[in-house]
């Protein structure tokens, strides 16, 4: 078979016979391939490497941050001011000692400022499939040509026969050919946390899930134990790793709230901006009949394009954001994206993994159940210290060896087991998965210490766990007397009445379910017995109890044996099992996740469990974390998997827990609560978790279990793995956004009435512009951004979370935002033209020695700056007058206003300054009559907040 005519469609390669893959692929188990057929297939499949879709370059995406249209305004003025002083130039009519261009230059430096600014935002492309890319192992043992050779990653084709061993990370999707004691860590690729043991000499069927699929290795993986030779199937983007990749990529990113309300902000006044130049141009050139004042129109119409654009607001928003992002880190939470800060705030649903986030992540046995007998363990952690409780008597703690079944199950519990218990630093630590950790910490307890049983009974063979199995067993030679021969009397009491001389035992734990069913007889007391149906009733019940009180629960049973059992012999040795018990263990919660549950209800946020676990576990724990209340319903991945995309949108409000859910189950779950309108974060941490991480309005990452994926992919990272990390980064969000409200109502008020300003002096018949453009851009960045900046770090208002969240898709002018800003403007407006006329008609009639006409625009220029400081002290609440705050809670706008008054002051009394930004000097009483007109901002808004409290209304 050519290369050309390879098999294109085969998706289940597991399902073949290992002869037949490797026919369909014209490839040898002995000898691999040629060399001629690997450069056919390289030229036809490509290399073995994950393709990165078109995405932006540099260049496009520092473009692009300059098709914003406030930037686009402020670009046309900064031309069409350079034309202008150019032309004044050019008829040498420029003023004595005024500086040409200097408008132009500012604002374009403004301009590439912002650009930049934006740029080195977006430019953090998303680095998910970078991370993927790595999960390929640089150098790859293949046979080719009958020979071993080490080839790199990308050249690797279908039909090439790798060589798996310890610790190398696999580089393509295979068939087995062949393994021994070969386990493989596929937790970055399924979210299981256990490594698999791969069988090479069996098939499965077609619709086996991912995590079953024992025959198969894939890229990405890590082999932990043991060796293997593999028929590569799949190369690059046709590995379960490409999928993941393709599917990364095609998840398009919407802008956030924050850009998206940023984007109508500019619209909103680039609009308005225009319509009032026109308004001012029309009217002003009716007013004189003609053209004779186009210059100074245009001069008027330039300075109300630069007044109407907030050109501090994207600095200033990027500090406070970066900000948030400061106290996130202090609160566990990394901030991969910065507008993800504000983001955070809209946030109306949290779906959380439950072990790690809910829970400690450290497995405890709580119950024992044998002998028809319930018995509570008590201890905490993995420390082999604790009592046992007899249900019916709980008073007094029992002596674990007055009842032998107990020993029994104990030995079962330290010999079925591969983790290690140890030591460190004081405290004890698992080597090891949590759950076999708990077992061996209870063998423990009952004085079964593992290693001294080990020598006992060694291991000789096992059946290694699977999804698919859900039991594993070990078979084990009883410790023999010096001659040789295995004898009762021989073996530890312990284990005494499980054996009548056979010089082997089988231990199997996993699913009670299927233990149960595989068992003929129970263990009672010192001696097995037939299982009648009765006692399968009551253990099954008993499993149940301890399901559904929130409890992970494993089935023991042995049975002895007369020899070691072949490979592969597994369903027909592990029948005919003797029952000896039940083991409940539990995750704890937690203990901070209660109450951060409890603040997420009171502040209108939903959370949501999605488990692997049992769903009777998962009800349980959710229900005692305050999740999942009564009339939630709880859906398994067996239901999820069978619902259409519109059924389970259906569903999804009703649903506060997800159970024995696979990780690609949670981008459908996701997209469907967010066709419902939610606002959803999500947390992750495998590598397909990386497509709903990136869907999510919020993805979130784990810091200790993530994969680098799952991290690059997301928007935040907890580092501490904590569901209560969440509730305190959401609670930022808040804080981010009700601060970057109060700014942009601050900014953007006092821009409103510099433009109203603006367009009353030529309606009036005043000689001149108020104020240049260099000294609106000074009111911009510094006047009002500097005390923007000191609000930006305002402390959170106490009801922050007792509210619900605003809706991502309110307008930047809701809840009375823009209704502010206007009547605000006017005022501003107001207060300013009746100085400005007071002004005008003063400083032409009193020049006095040494004063200039001109400075009744400096005293419009500094009543401006100045009113901002006023208004500045009273924004720090909606509706606390300015005497009811505490004055040193946030210091930094006092400081801000004292700072800016200082450098105002500085423009009008230094002499550089005042020849550069054209201001004049003014005497006291002038400067004095600025600032009372100045107050009467701040006395307004004072007002204000009384009237509305009159009112019994609220702003927010």
């Amino acid at each position: 078979m050519s290369a050309n005519s390879l098999p294109e469609n085969i998706t289940s390669w597991h399902s073949l016979e290992v002869d037949k893959a490797l026919g369909l692929l014209s490839s040898n188990a002995d000898s691999g391939l040629s060399v001629e057929a690997i450069e056919q297939r390289l030229q036809k499949y490509g290399p073995n490497e994950l393709e990165e879709q078109g995405g932006r370059s540099a260049w496009e995406i520092l473009l692009d941050q300059f098709k914003n249209i406030m930037l686009l305004m402020l670009i046309a003025v900064a031309f069409i001011s350079g034309f202008l002083d150019f032309m004044a130039w050019q008829a040498n009519t420029l003023k004595p000692g005024e500086v040409p261009f200097k408008d132009t230059v500012a604002i374009l430096a403004i301009v590439i400022l912002n650009g930049v600014l934006g740029y080195v935002q977006e430019s953090r492309a998303e680095q998910a499939l970078a991370a993927l890319k790595k999960m390929s192992s640089p150098l790859v043992r293949v046979l080719r040509n009958g020979k071993l050779v080490d080839v790199a990653a990308k050249e690797i084709v279908p039909g090439d026969v790798m060589l798996l061993e310890a610790g190398v990370q696999i580089a393509a999707d295979g068939r087995l050919i062949e393994q021994a004691n070969l386990q493989v860590r596929e937790s970055a690729l399924t979210g299981e946390a256990e490594a698999v043991s791969k069988q090479a000499n069996i098939t499965l069927p077609e619709e086996t899930s991912l995590g079953d699929r024992i025959n198969s290795v894939f890229q990405g993986t890590e082999v932990v134990q043991g060796r293997g030779k593999v028929l590569v199937t799949n190369t690059g983007m046709r590995t379960e790793l490409g999928k993941i990749a393709e599917l990364l990529q095609s998840v398009e990113t919407e802008p956030t709230p924050l850009q998206q309300r940023m984007t109508q902000l500019g619209n909103v006044l680039v609009t308005g901006s225009l319509v009032l130049v026109a308004i001012v141009v029309i009217g002003g050139i009716i007013q004189a009949r003609g053209f004779s004042n186009l210059q100074e129109l245009l001069e008027v119409s330039l300075s109300m394009a630069v007044a109407v654009v907030p050109e501090g607001l994207p600095a200033v928003i990027t500090v406070t954001l970066a900000l948030g992002t400061q106290r996130m880190v202090r609160r566990q939470a990394l901030i991969r994206k910065l507008p993800a800060v504000e983001t955070l705030g809209s946030v109306t649903t949290i779906c959380s993994d439950k072990t790690g986030t809910l829970t400690q992540n450290k497995m405890v046995v709580q119950s024992v159940y044998t002998n028809q007998q319930n018995f509570k363990v008590t201890g905490e952690g993995y420390a082999p210290v604790g009592e046992f409780y007899l249900d019916s008597d709980a008073d007094y703690p029992i002596v674990p060896e007055e009842y032998p079944e107990i020993a029994s199950l104990s030995v079962a519990c330290a010999v079925c087991n591969d983790s290690v218990l140890q030591k460190e630093n004081g405290e004890w630590a698992i080597l090891g998965d949590p759950t076999e950790g708990a077992l061996v910490t209870l063998a423990g307890k009952v004085g079964i210490e593992k290693d001294q049983w080990l020598s006992k009974l060694s291991r000789v063979g096992e059946f290694p766990f699977s999804s698919e199995r859900k039991r594993m067993s070990v078979i084990s030679q009883v410790e023999k007397v010096s001659t040789g021969e295995a004898s009762v009397t021989d073996v530890d009491p312990k284990i005494a009445g499980l054996l009548n001389n056979e010089p082997y035992i089988m231990f199997t734990k996993g699913s009670p379910e299927l233990i149960l069913a595989r068992c003929s007889g129970i263990y009672l007391g010192t001696n097995a017995a037939p299982l009648s149906e009765e006692q399968r009733s009551q253990v099954l019940a008993q499993n149940d109890k301890m399901a559904s009180n929130g409890l992970r629960v494993l089935g023991f049973a042995y049975k002895p044996l007369w020899e070691v059992p072949p490979e592969g012999a597994d369903e027909t040795t592990e029948e005919n099992l003797v029952w000896l018990g039940l083991v409940g263990m539990l995750d704890a919660p937690r203990p901070e996740v209660r109450a951060a549950v409890q603040e997420c209800r009171e502040a209108g946020i939903r959370p949501v469990m999605i488990t692997g676990d049992h769903q009777l576990t998962a009800r349980a724990i959710a229900t005692d974390l305050g999740i999942a209340q009564a009339g939630d319903r709880v859906i398994t991945g067996q239901e999820l998997q069978k619902m259409s995309d519109e059924e389970l949108q259906e569903q999804v409000d009703l649903v506060s827990v997800y159970a024995r859910v696979a990780p690609e189950h949670k981008l459908r779950i996701v997209q469907a609560l967010q066709n419902r309108g939610r606002f959803v974060a999500m947390t992750g941490d495998g590598v397909n978790d990386a497509p709903a991480l990136k869907q999510a309005d919020i993805g979130i990452a784990m810091g200790i279990t993530g994969t680098d994926v799952s991290k690059e992919a997301s928007d935040m990272v907890l580092l501490d793995d904590n569901f209560a990390t969440i509730v305190a980064a959401t609670k930022e969000g808040r804080v981010v956004y009700t601060n970057i409200r109060r700014f942009i109502k601050y900014i953007l008020g006092s821009n409103i009435g510099e433009v109203l300003t603006i367009a009353a002096a030529p309606l009036l018949g005043l000689g001149g512009v108020p104020l240049t453009p260099l000294q609106i851009l000074w009111m911009n960045l510094v006047t009002d951004g500097l005390p923007a900046l000191a609000l930006a770090v305002e402390p959170p208002e106490p009801d922050v979370m007792k509210r619900p969240p605003f809706s991502p898709r309110e307008s930047i002018f809701a809840r009375g935002l823009g209704s502010y800003m206007v009547r605000i403007g006017v005022i501003f407006a107001i207060i300013t033209i009746i100085l400005m006329e007071w002004a005008y008609t003063h400083s032409q009639t009193f020049t006095g020695e040494g004063l200039n006409p001109e400075r009744w625009k400096t005293m419009v220029f500094t009543s401006l700056c100045i009113a901002q400081m006023g208004h500045a002290i009273a924004i720090r609440s909606n509706n606390q007058l300015t005497i009811e705050i505490n004055p040193f809670s946030n210091m930094f706008v006092l400081g801000a206003v004292v700072v800016t008054t200082i450098l105002q002051l500085m423009l009008i009394y230094v002499p550089p300054l005042r020849a550069f930004f054209g201001t004049h000097w003014l005497p006291p009483t002038e400067l004095a009559i600025c600032c009372g007109f100045s107050a009467l901002m701040f006395v307004w808004i004072e007002m204000e907040k009384l009237f509305f409290r009159f009112m019994g209304k609220k702003t927010v």
